[in-house]
């Protein structure tokens, strides 16, 4: 069993960052072969497509692991078509293209152009072994939106999230450099204002079309935007002006091409900051759900506890359990 088992089956989120971690190269995204992968797909079988997107040329699905491993177990994997890049133009696009006519009108044609496998990488991301989470976390489903208040926050959602069990001992294990360090691009380090920035297991590194990266402060306590009031401001500005010079030093984007913002609700609650090329249609830039990180600033700067007081909308999945509670209170 302990040869199948992933280091990583924690939470949702950059949980499966982990678990992706080690086929990103390194920190400057270099072209060194990445270790062959422990888990093993001979032993996957699929029970179903959670999910998929056309648009983004992604899949999510569920299955089980058994046979070598023993008991069958869940897993989630994420397919994910990787973005053109420059240098590997000239391979796809050489005499050599295997490349098939399938339509052609006047001046137009379409074809399907048949890749070589190394210039055909398929992105992929494995949670296993993956909770009943993790599985309804990727199952497409309903959306509603939810106007929070303060009195909200303080009456159902605070308590929902106090009677739930969210590790974040992965977290914890970035901070302490037990896991990932080599992909760190910048820490600082002070306990109360510092913060370690990482590349998020959504970007490989290969190029900055859709460069993602996270910033995990170190001060722990700090769960959400609910949280936050001006003593924070310290911390947020550290993050904001080193995470823009930390991108810009490393992989030459202005903090001009840079879409720096915070989740509400979060995937995990421990505060941190996404970082994403402006291009990029990042999943979760959603007007519901993003708060740009110069808006919390100046929002603390003019009102200390505003976040505290103003009613925040964000969106839940149908089954959500905290969807539920706000039925139950009559909220929706």
């Amino acid at each position: 069993m302990a040869e199948c088992v992933m280091d990583n089956a924690a939470e949702p989120e950059l949980k499966k960052h982990k678990a992706n971690g080690s086929g990103d190269g390194d920190g400057d995204g270099g072209a060194a072969e990445a270790p062959r992968s422990r888990f093993n797909l001979s032993s996957f079988r699929l029970e179903k497509i959670l999910r998929g997107s056309a648009r983004d040329k992604t899949v999510f699905v569920h299955g089980k692991v058994g046979e070598d491993c023993g008991d069958d177990e869940d897993a989630v994997i994420i397919l994910e078509k990787t973005p053109f890049r420059e240098e590997t133009l000239p391979q796809l696009l050489s005499k050599n293209a295997d490349l098939r006519l399938q339509m052609q009108n006047d001046i137009y044609s379409t074809h399907h152009l048949h890749a070589p496998s190394a210039l055909n990488e398929i992105k992929t991301t494995v949670v296993y072994p993956a909770t009943e989470k993790h599985i309804n976390k990727y199952m497409q489903q309903e959306m509603h939106l939810v106007n929070e208040t303060a009195d909200d926050y303080k009456n159902i959602t605070a308590p929902y999230l106090q009677s739930q069990s969210f590790s974040i001992q992965w977290v914890y294990n970035i901070l302490e450099k037990k896991a990932e360090a080599d992909r760190i691009i910048h820490e600082h380090p002070d306990p109360k204002n510092g913060f370690i920035l990482i590349p998020d297991f959504k970007w490989n590194q290969k190029q900055v079309d859709d460069l993602y990266a996270i910033a995990i402060a170190h001060r722990r306590g700090v769960k959400s935007l609910r949280d936050l009031t001006a003593e924070h401001l310290p911390m947020l500005q550290t993050i904001l002006q080193e995470g823009q010079m930390a991108i810009f030093k490393r992989y030459n984007v202005p903090k001009s091409r840079l879409r720096i913002y915070l989740h509400y609700q979060p995937s995990y609650y421990h505060l941190h900051v996404h970082f994403t090329a402006v291009g990029y249609d990042a999943p979760g830039t959603m007007v519901e759900r993003a708060h740009l990180l110069s808006s919390v600033i100046e929002n603390l700067q003019l009102e200390p506890e505003y976040y505290q007081k103003q009613t925040l909308t964000f969106a839940l999945k149908a089954d959500d359990p905290l969807l539920q509670k706000f039925k139950e209170e009559g909220r929706l």
